[in-house]
C-alpha cells in the first residue's frame, strides 16, 4: 500500500458526501474506498468493525473513528499538526464520543450537512468570486479616487482650506531631516498641486486593472500606496472610517491579487478571501458593540433612529420620510440593526449557506442605509465584502481548473497580514467592552497604525440629538450680507436633501463635524473664510453658487442655526424640507482689508 487507504460504508450518502470533501483537502495523498469492496483485501480490520466506523490504514498502523478523521486530515497541506491534538489529553476522549454521536445520528446530520453547505459540503470553487471581489475594490478606489480628484485642490492644494505642502513640511520638521521618509506616503517627493493630481489620476487609472483583472496584485498594491498617500496628508479631510476600510481591504487586495507573471494561471486565494471576510465580521461586530457601550441610552432603549434620520450628517429625500414613521416602527427598525449589526457576523463564521444568509442581510442594511442617508462609497465598499462571503456555486459560474498554488512569498506575506490583522482586530474589538490589550500588543497596534490599514470602527455611537448647522455668509460693504450656499449640506429650508452618494463632498461632511464644538475644533474653518476672501476659485469650487456674483467679498462671518426637519404641515404649506432658527454667532467678522 504506497498511500494512507481511508475506508467508510459506500451505502451512507453523508459518509460519501464528507469523503469528497476530505478527497480534496488531501490533494489525492489519501486513496479513499468503501468497506464493501475493500474489506474483501483488508481483512486486519473485521467486516462488521467497518460497517461502524471510518478506518485509515497506514503502514503499520490502523486507526478508526474520530482518530482515522485527525490522521486522514492531517495529509491536507497545512495540517500535519492535527494528530498532535488529538494526543493532547482528554481531546480523544470527547472527539471519539462526538463521532459516536454524529454516527448514530448519520441521516440526520446528512439533512444538516445539505441545509448548511447545499447538495455537497465539498469546498465550493472561488474563482469568479475572487474575481468580481477583486473587481468590486477597484471600483471603489476609482469613486474614491475620482470624487477626490475634483476636490484636491480646493481641500489640500498648494491655496486650497488645508495645504498638503504646510502639513508635510511640519511633519519633516518635527521627524527631523533624517526621519521624514518613515511618513508613510509618497507625497513626501511633492505635495505640488501638480503631484497631487497625478496620485488621485494614477490611483484611478491603477483601479482600473483591478476592474478589468489584469496585474491585479500589483494594481492592487499601487491603489493602497497611493491613497495611503492622500490619506496621511489629507488630515481631517481623508479621517472618514469609509476611507481606512478601503485602506484595509486594499491591503488584503494585494494579497488576493495576482502577482504572476507567467502565463499559467494561479489558483485563487482562500485565504485572503477569508481575510475580507473576516474584515466585515469586524466591521459589523465593532459598530454595533460600540453603540451598547458607549453608555448612550437611546442606543440601549431603542430610540435612536428617532433622532438619526435628521442629525446624520447629509441625509437623501427619504430620510425625511422615514422620520414620519411611528415609534414602534423606529424602535423595530433598531432591533433590526442590531440583530444584523450583532448577530449576521455571527453566520459569516458558519458554512456556506449561513454564511450567505448574513452576507445577505448585511447587504439589505447597507442598502436601507443608503437609501437614507449619503455616506460616500461606505454602503458599495461593505457589500463588496459581502460579495466576498459567497462562493462560485452561488453565481453559478462553471468551474475553472485548478491553477497552480502561490508563490511561498506570497503564502508567507499573507501570513503576516492574517496574524497581524487577527490579533489587532480580536483585542481591539475586547477594548470596547472594557478589555484592554496587552503591552506587546499595543506596541504592535502603535507600530502599523501609520499604514491605516489595521482599524477599529463604529459609527455613531453617541447619537446627536440635536442638529446644528453652521452658515457662511460674505458681503461687499460690511452692511448687505450673503449666505453663500453648500451644494449638499442643508441649507435653503426649501432644498430638498440631495442624492449624492458614492461621490463623497469633503467639505460638505466636515461642515457637520464643526457644527458639533467651536471654532477652534476646526483649525481649517478660518482658513475657508480667508480663502473666500482671496476670491480663490479652487476653494469656491466646493461650494454653490457665488453669492456676490463674482465679486470678491471683503467681509466674511458665520453664523450657527439650529436646524431640523420640517413638519408635515409645513411642508405642504411653503414646501420646506427643514426649519432654521438662528442661534447666533459661530464665527466673528473677519476681513482682509486693511485701513
Amino acid at each position: 500500500m504506497k498511500r494512507p487507504l481511508l475506508i467508510f460504508d459506500g451505502d451512507c450518502g453523508f459518509c460519501r458526501v464528507w469523503i469528497e470533501r476530505w478527497r480534496i483537502a488531501t490533494e489525492g495523498k489519501v486513496e479513499y474506498e468503501p468497506y464493501q469492496t475493500a474489506a474483501a483485501r483488508h481483512k486486519e480490520v473485521p467486516r462488521e468493525d467497518y460497517a461502524e466506523a471510518v478506518h485509515l490504514l497506514e503502514r503499520g498502523r490502523v486507526s478508526r473513528g474520530a482518530e482515522a478523521v485527525f490522521r486522514s486530515l492531517s495529509y491536507a497541506p497545512g495540517f500535519a499538526w492535527l494528530p498532535r491534538v488529538y494526543a493532547v489529553p482528554g481531546i480523544s476522549r470527547v472527539t471519539e464520543l462526538a463521532y459516536r454521536f454524529v454516527a448514530a445520528r448519520r441521516p440526520q446530520f446528512s439533512r444538516l450537512s445539505r441545509l448548511l453547505y447545499g447538495a455537497t459540503p465539498a469546498p465550493a470553487p472561488i474563482a469568479r468570486t475572487t474575481r468580481l471581489a477583486l473587481a468590486g475594490i477597484g471600483l471603489c478606489y476609482l469613486l474614491a479616487f475620482t470624487s477626490l480628484g475634483f476636490q484636491l485642490r480646493g481641500l489640500i492644494g498648494s491655496n486650497g482650506v488645508m495645504p498638503a505642502a504646510a502639513w508635510l513640511d511640519a511633519a519633516r520638521a518635527q521627524l527631523g531631516a533624517s526621519r521624514y521618509w518613515l511618513i508613510p506616503t509618497v507625497a513626501w517627493f511633492s505635495a505640488s498641486d501638480a503631484a497631487l493630481a497625478a496620485y488621485a489620476w494614477l490611483g484611478a487609472l491603477a483601479s482600473l486593472g483591478l476592474i478589468f483583472g489584469v496585474a491585479t496584485g500589483p494594481c492592487a498594491f499601487v491603489c493602497w500606496a497611493l491613497y495611503l498617500s492622500l490619506s496621511a496628508i489629507g488630515a481631517d479631510f481623508m479621517s472618514f472610517q469609509w476611507d481606512v476600510l478601503l485602506l484595509e481591504a486594499g491591503l488584503i487586495a494585494c494579497v488576493l491579487g495576482s502577482w504572476s507573471l507567467s502565463a499559467r494561471k494561479i489558483s485563487p486565494s482562500r485565504g485572503a478571501l477569508w481575510l475580507l471576510r473576516l474584515l466585515l465580521i469586524k466591521l459589523m461586530l465593532q459598530s454595533g458593540l460600540v453603540k451598547l457601550y458607549s453608555g448612550d441610552a437611546c442606543w440601549t432603549d431603542l430610540t435612536a433612529l428617532t433622532y438619526h434620520y435628521w442629525t446624520q450628517p447629509l441625509p437623501t429625500p427619504l430620510a425625511w420620510y422615514a422620520n414620519l414613521l411611528p415609534l414602534w416602527a423606529q424602535k423595530a427598525s433598531c432591533a433590526l440593526m442590531f440583530a444584523v449589526e450583532l448577530g449576521a457576523p455571527l453566520l459569516l463564521l458558519l458554512p456556506r449557506r449561513p454564511r450567505a444568509a448574513g452576507a445577505l442581510a448585511i447587504a439589505f442594511l447597507m442598502l436601507v442605509i443608503a437609501a437614507t442617508g449619503n455616506y460616500g462609497f461606505f454602503n458599495l465598499i461593505t457589500i463588496v465584502l459581502c460579495l466576498a462571503c459567497l462562493d462560485d456555486r452561488f453565481l453559478n459560474a462553471p468551474e475553472a481548473p485548478p491553477g497552480a498554488l502561490p508563490s511561498r512569498m506570497r503564502t508567507r506575506m499573507l501570513g503576516l497580514l492574517a496574524l497581524a490583522s487577527l490579533t489587532i482586530s480580536f483585542f481591539e474589538t475586547a477594548s470596547i467592552v472594557g478589555k484592554m490589550p496587552p503591552a506587546p500588543v499595543r506596541g504592535l497596534i502603535a507600530a502599523v497604525s501609520p499604514l491605516r490599514s489595521f482599524n477599529r470602527y463604529g459609527l455613531f455611537a453617541v447619537m446627536t440629538r440635536t442638529r446644528d448647522e453652521i452658515a457662511v455668509e460674505v458681503s461687499a460693504d460690511g452692511h448687505e450680507w450673503r449666505e453663500w450656499p453648500f451644494p449638499y449640506k442643508p441649507g435653503d429650508a426649501r432644498r430638498a436633501p440631495p442624492w449624492v452618494a458614492p461621490h463623497m463632498p469633503r467639505l460638505d461632511w466636515q461642515m457637520w463635524f464643526a457644527a458639533l464644538g467651536e471654532p477652534g475644533d476646526s483649525p481649517w474653518f478660518n482658513n475657508l473664510l480667508v480663502r473666500l476672501l482671496q476670491n480663490d476659485k479652487d476653494v469656491q469650487g466646493l461650494l454653490g453658487p457665488h453669492p456676490l456674483g463674482g465679486a470678491r467679498p471683503v467681509y466674511a462671518r458665520a453664523w450657527r442655526y439650529e436646524t431640523a426637519f420640517s413638519t408635515p404641515e409645513q411642508k405642504k404649506a411653503d414646501g420646506s424640507w427643514w426649519t432654521r432658527k438662528r442661534k447666533g454667532l459661530f464665527y466673528p467678522v473677519i476681513t482682509l482689508k486693511t485701513n
